[in-house]
């Protein structure tokens, strides 16, 4: 399992966009992994807002690719394929979706920002006591 200097040293790569480390939560079923991005809303606006992204991610499904000197998903084992499907606006992404083989959501956090998650945990990680472990206010 990678330490939180391994994290902080490389970046994670999901949905083929570069995620900073920000930290890791101690939840009941073990350590998650917070990373973060800020990007702007869309450049085809008159005056694009900064929007926050958030990925949140059992550190046990995280892997450090070698090849790539970045961090992905992997369901078990090493890292699959890098995925292949096109870099869109966060607002044009589907809200559900698959990646490294698992199924993911996207929900807003604010009017400013969204978070990752697993599907099947993602409602539970946005409840306050949970959200508030995880950083994510």
């Amino acid at each position: 399992m990678l330490s939180a200097a391994d994290l902080e040293a490389n970046v994670f790569e999901f949905r083929q966009r570069s995620f900073q480390f920000d930290r890791l939560a101690e939840l009941a079923d073990g350590p998650w992994a917070v990373f973060t991005r800020t990007e702007t809303e869309s450049e085809r606006q008159l005056r694009p807002r900064l929007i926050r992204l958030a990925v949140v991610v059992p550190l046990a499904w995280i892997v450090f690719d070698e090849g790539a000197d970045l961090l992905r998903l992997a369901s078990e084992g090493p890292a699959g394929p890098r995925a292949e499907v096109p870099v869109v606006e966060v607002a044009a992404e589907p809200s559900q979706f698959e990646e490294g083989g698992r199924r993911w959501a996207r929900r807003p956090l604010d009017a400013r920002g969204h978070v990752y998650a697993p599907a099947d945990r993602v409602e539970e990680l946005l409840r306050p006591p949970t959200r508030a472990e995880l950083g994510l206010g």
